[in-house]
């Protein structure tokens, strides 16, 4: 006497229903990338923490500056520059704009952070993987500019993945011309600081990410120059599971402090009041 349906029946009597799969919105549940639990979108919160270790997910840039500012207020927002004749390029750029609304992977402009007024830059990892250019270099050495000549310090959300290879030896050129604005900003006084955000590689990590004269960075965000898998392949080892994680940097002194989001913008108004510019 048969008492149980084979397997393979109750499988062909198991059908998808179509009409509850689609009402199911995408995002709805999130792994996060640095410790891998599963968790309920809203659980994030509004600072897009991770509730079991305090990584912070990407946000686009005009996200971070609603969270971290206030009156802020765009600079150079029309920027326009010639544009490479590269296959598939214009396309790439219009995406990412729609995607953004941005016309470059850096958002600049003037905000309060805590009441203090600063000179701010907000990468956007959404804009082209924060793909350094020639109109982001632009847009960042004019910051600075506007920075020195209005004595203004300089907050920098730094989120790239490096220099933008489509724009060739135009877009490592920015590395030298933001630093050279860097320089200049720094001899007459005033602050830079650094915010390092998940990821923060290549020409951006060469140059003005790591200039600032104190550094702070998010929990667990990746910070490096080359990646790993070029590293490992270079000198044939395995690298340690935290290599070019900021805790790693903190440890060997890159960074002066790992700060969880929240907490951010309370920091940064108070390093900035502690280092008002003395009048000539």
């Amino acid at each position: 006497m048969t008492l149980f349906n084979s397997h393979e029946d109750d499988t062909a009597k198991i059908k998808v229903d179509e009409t509850v799969k689609n009402r199911i919105p995408d995002g709805l549940f999130l792994a996060c990338p640095y410790c891998g639990k599963e968790m309920y979108n809203k659980e994030l919160g509004p600072y897009r923490v991770c509730a079991n270790c305090g990584y912070g997910f990407r946000l686009q840039a005009r996200e971070r500056a609603v969270l971290m500012t206030t009156d802020f207020h765009e600079l150079d927002a029309d920027l326009t520059q010639s544009d490479p004749d590269f296959p598939g390029y214009a396309d790439k750029l219009d995406r990412a704009k729609t995607q953004t609304d941005l016309q470059e992977s850096v958002l600049t402009g003037t905000a309060k952070i805590e009441g203090e007024p600063v000179a701010l830059g907000i990468m956007d990892s959404y804009f082209m993987m924060g793909s350094m250019g020639a109109k982001t270099g632009e847009k960042i050495t004019r910051l600075f500019e506007y920075a020195t000549q209005n004595r203004l310090p300089v907050v920098m959300f730094t989120a790239s993945g490096g220099a933008r290879m489509q724009e060739g030896i135009n877009s490592l050129m920015q590395m030298a011309k933001i630093s050279a604005a860097v320089a200049e900003h720094q001899e007459a006084g005033l602050l830079y600081l650094v915010v390092l955000t998940d990821p923060t590689t290549g020409g951006v990590t060469a140059s003005f990410a790591m200039q600032g004269d104190i550094t702070l960075a998010e929990p667990h965000a990746l910070v490096g120059f080359a990646g790993a898998r070029v590293i490992e392949s270079t000198i044939h080892e395995k690298l340690p599971k935290d290599f070019q994680r900021v805790e790693t940097l903190l440890e060997n002194g890159f960074v002066d402090q790992v700060v969880p989001r929240p907490k951010l913008a309370q920091l940064i108004g108070k390093i900035v009041r502690l280092h008002q510019p003395q009048e000539a």
